[in-house]
């Protein structure tokens, strides 16, 4: 199952605030690319009839059918990835039982995955 770490969830639903985007539904989504890595994508949307939703603490989080599988185990984590620079990275469930991700963790294990949040402010 797909989750989410506290900072977060709480860094979303400030950014749902800071854009008018409070109340929405918050989409996650991920695809693997030519090279088989996964790219990982989120913003606010609406509900679609093959979207699998979960409640975190009041957000709606929409999971569509195509990126289940691949979100599988997977968690959404706010953290410093440089110095002072702090943002949304996926992690999936090997890197997490690793230590998670933070600023080592794109050069010592292949990095964490990490996408953008580019209609939420992250």
């Amino acid at each position: 199952m797909f989750s989410m770490t506290p900072g977060a969830l709480q860094e979303i639903q400030a950014a749902a605030e800071r854009s008018d985007a409070a109340g929405m539904a918050l989409r996650v989504a991920a695809r693997k690319t030519d090279d088989g890595s996964i790219e990982y994508g989120m913003g606010f949307d609406e509900e679609r009839v093959d979207d699998q939703p979960a409640d975190f603490q009041g957000l709606t989080v929409l999971v569509g059918a195509s990126s289940r599988a691949l979100l599988e185990r997977t968690v959404l984590d706010y953290a410093e990835v440089e110095p002072g620079h702090f943002a949304f990275v996926f992690v999936p469930e090997r890197e997490a039982s690793a230590g998670g991700c933070g600023p080592a963790a794109p050069a010592a294990r292949g990095g964490c995955g990490s996408g953008s949040c580019g209609s939420c402010g992250g």
